[in-house]
């Protein structure tokens, strides 16, 4: 089966347990459809570049997933329309990567830094 990432970006009202929430519901949708998520992450609320619907700061999370296209647009299109996501990214992609993504390697790299201020 073909291999995906998804970023999405969820209001920034909600509570973590709320965001981390969609992942699991869009991944049960993939499961319904025949697909599956290989790796999930939820990298917090960030400040975004620009306001996207009265909204400074957004719920970053992060999907690998292993899914056939029907489920993919099936999973994007209730995405589009829930009204706790902003805004979404789907990357076609020819294998995953190991380990966390960039930008969880950033978050190590700080804290690594702090420890060796002390």
């Amino acid at each position: 089966m073909p291999l995906y990432e998804h970023v999405f970006i969820a209001r920034q009202d909600l509570s973590n347990a709320q965001a981390e929430g969609l992942i699991e519901h869009f991944g049960t949708v993939l499961a319904d459809n025949g697909g599956k998520v290989v790796d999930q992450e939820y990298w917090g609320v960030k400040t975004m570049a620009y306001k996207i619907n009265k909204n400074r700061k957004g719920h970053y999370s992060f999907l690998r997933t292993d899914a056939p296209a029907p489920a993919i647009q099936e999973m994007e299109r209730l995405m589009r329309l829930h009204d706790d996501v902003m805004r979404v990214l789907t990357i076609k992609v020819d294998e995953h990567a190991e380990g966390p993504s960039i930008q969880m390697q950033k978050r190590d790299d700080r804290d690594d830094r702090r420890r060796d201020r002390r």
